[in-house]
């Protein structure tokens, strides 16, 4: 069973889940409230809701935010190298020890959503 076929089944705990062997494709999908701590992702989550969504300590390197609802959600010590926020809703959002190129995000700090 896929991912989203186990939260559309009621699951919401992907803690260390490794989703880093391609690039997965999330995009307009619903996954909020789901725990992807100290997960491993490459993934496109364009224009998904991941409202309340834990990325805690997990490995975001390269994946795609674009246009997400992030609202309320944790980055909190994620590595969020290559990570595209543009137009994402970070409204709550914490990257609180978040890692971006050797850069350790404070408290209230948050990477540009703008186009690079």
């Amino acid at each position: 069973m896929n991912l989203i076929e186990r939260y559309t089944a009621g699951e919401r705990i992907f803690v260390g889940a490794e989703l880093d062997a391609r690039v997965y494709d999330f995009s307009g999908a619903n996954l909020a409230f789901a725990d992807f701590s100290r997960a491993f992702i490459t993934a496109s989550f364009r224009g998904a809701n991941l409202q309340g969504a834990n990325f805690w300590e997990a490995n975001v390197k390269t994946s795609d935010f674009s246009g997400a609802n992030l609202q309320g959600a944790s980055f909190a010590g994620a590595a969020i190298d290559g990570a595209v926020f543009e137009n994402a809703n970070l409204i709550g959002v914490s990257f609180a020890g978040a890692t971006e190129s050797g850069y350790t995000y404070g408290p209230q700090e948050q990477p540009s959503t703008d186009a690079a």
